[in-house]
Parts: structure tokens; C-alpha cells; sequence
């Protein structure tokens, strides 16, 4: 009788290794390990899921919706106030100065710009501007709403708190990873906040800069979005750490996609919402998962040595 695999498990050679999404799992569990090889899917589906369902976007519209029209309010004020004055700052500081900054006035790095460019950076100062000034308004009730989706994401799974089993190591060998003083400011809220303040110039670059300040910030979103699923399984510091770097290129993806969305202008506020139910979806495969390997050790450990060989 050969031992029952677990899937994500070292296989015996030497440097060879299972794939961690292994096919090796039963019917009930294919369609949540089908999803499990592509996490970017679930980014898609939290905005689908908040734009459908009335039990997640009403509450959470209701709950940001003074604050988010007060904000409105006061950026587009702002912006017709210092439009003019912004502009022609960026005309002196930075358009001309092209050998360093890499801007003229009709293309951005070589980009042509359907408009001039003094125009279409200003615009995107303001946009920025504006996101900071709506988010300064909304910014206690939009926490409120990211957990409430979140709770009633899990909530319509039909998961309670006893779901959420402890840690279970999914591999024959993990790894080892070291946390660097700088992985662990990039972990906290006011370092996610100083880098995307840092990263804020980028998004004067056409698309291309919101796509390398996504790239920067993909790992510490995924880690950041799933801080409750990690919370319920009561792990430690050196259990989600291993269990990241086991899925660091899943993290990586699924953190690109949803920072990419955050970091539009404005509308990025709605995606920082549906972010949370596409966290909450793959955290409840996640779980799954973790207690398929947990009943499949369970019944190695009951095996005896002789028959497993």
C-alpha cells in the first residue's frame, strides 16, 4: 500500500517538487483547486460579486455615501481652484527639464500624448489629489465596509467561526524565509501608506506607471488583504510567513491585479471594497484546502510504517 499523497507536498527526488495546485484531490475540491492555479480570478470576481449582489454594494454604498459625496465636493472645488496654478508649476519645474525627468511637452518617455502634456500631468496630480481628498472623508466608513463585505462574504459561504482550523503545513519540506526590517515596514499600514505616496510620481507615466507602482506593491497588498484570513487561524508571525512564500508568486499575482485596480483614480476607492470579497473567496478555497491536507496527514499518521513502503 503506497502513502497517500498530499497535494503541494516534496516529492522524494531530490530538488523535485509537486506543483502546489496538485491534481491529486477529490471531485468536491476540483473546481476550487482549478481557480487555486490562476488568483487574479479572484479579483475579478469580487468586483462582479460587489456589483451584483445588493447585500454587499447597498450596505457598503449607504455606509460611504456622505462621506464620499462631501469629498467630491471639496476635490472638484479644489481642482477648479488650482488647476491653473498646479499647471503652470509643471510647466516651470518639470516640463522644462526633460533631460532629467524624461518629459517634453507633447510625449511622456517617447509616448505621445493625444493632448499637451503640461494638460495631462495636472490632471493626473489632481486625480491623485482628489483620491486623497475623498478617501480623507470616507476613510472610518470605508474600513467599516471593506470587513462588513468581507464578514458577509464568508457569512453567505455558510462558514462560522469554527471554519477556520489552525495552521496546517502543507509541505514535506518548507522553506525558510527571512523577514528583512524592510519586508516588515512594507507589511504595516503606515509603510503601505509611505510607499504609495513614494510611488505616487509614477502615475504621471501613461498606464505604465500605475503598472510598475502595482508591480512594487503586489506582495504586501496580497499579504495586507488577507490579514483577516490569517487572523481567524490565529497564525504566527513565522506560520504566515512560510505559508506566503510558499504561494509567493500566487500573492505576487493576486496582489498585482487588485493594487493595479486600487490604484486607478477615484474609482480605485469601489475596488479597495470589492477586493475584500475576492480575498474573503480565496481564502474560503484556501481553507478548504487546508483541511483536505489535514485529513489526508491525519490518515498517513493512522497508516502503519510497514504497509506504507
Amino acid at each position: 500500500m503506497s502513502e497517500v499523497p498530499v497535494p503541494g507536498e516534496y516529492a522524494h527526488a531530490k530538488h523535485e517538487s509537486r506543483h502546489l495546485h496538485s491534481d491529486n484531490v477529490p471531485e468536491n475540491l476540483r473546481a476550487a483547486s482549478a481557480r487555486l492555479r490562476f488568483p487574479p480570478s479572484y479579483v475579478v470576481v469580487g468586483v462582479y460579486r460587489l456589483l451584483t449582489d445588493k447585500n454587499l454594494i447597498i450596505p457598503a454604498w449607504r455606509k460611504c455615501e456622505h462621506g464620499v459625496l462631501r469629498g467630491a465636493g471639496v476635490a472638484l472645488a479644489w481642482a477648479v481652484l488650482t488647476f491653473k496654478i498646479q499647471r503652470k508649476f509643471i510647466e516651470v519645474f518639470l516640463i522644462k527639464s526633460p533631460s532629467v525627468t524624461g518629459l517634453s511637452r507633447d510625449a511622456v518617455f517617447g509616448i505621445r500624448m493625444p493632448f499637451d502634456l503640461p494638460t495631462y500631468a495636472t490632471l493626473m496630480f489632481l486625480s491623485t489629489q482628489a483620491t486623497a481628498i475623498v478617501t480623507f472623508f470616507v476613510s472610518k466608513n470605508i474600513r467599516t465596509a471593506r470587513d462588513r463585505v468581507y464578514e458577509q462574504t464568508t457569512t453567505s459561504r455558510g462558514k462560522g467561526p469554527e471554519f477556520w482550523q489552525p495552521y496546517v503545513e502543507e509541505w514535506d519540506n518548507p522553506p525558510k524565509p527571512t523577514r528583512s526590517r524592510l519586508t516588515k515596514f512594507a507589511s504595516s499600514v503606515f509603510g503601505r501608506v509611505t510607499i504609495k505616496m513614494a510611488l505616487s510620481p509614477l502615475h504621471l507615466l501613461p498606464l505604465v506607471g500605475i503598472v510598475i507602482s502595482a508591480w512594487l506593491r503586489a506582495l504586501g497588498t496580497g499579504r495586507h488583504l488577507h490579514r483577516n484570513y490569517f487572523k481567524a487561524k490565529k497564525m504566527t508571525e513565522d506560520q504566515i510567513a512560510v505559508f506566503i512564500e510558499e504561494r509567493k508568486w500566487d500573492y505576487r499575482a493576486f496582489g498585482f491585479a487588485a493594487a493595479l485596480l486600487e490604484g486607478l483614480p477615484l474609482v480605485g476607492l469601489l475596488f479597495t471594497v470589492s477586493n475584500r470579497i475576492g480575498a474573503a473567496m480565496w481564502a474560503h478555497d484556501l481553507e478548504k484546502r487546508q483541511h483536505y491536507v489535514a485529513q489526508m496527514k491525519a490518515q498517513r499518521a493512522t497508516v502503519p510504517h510497514s504497509l506504507v513502503d
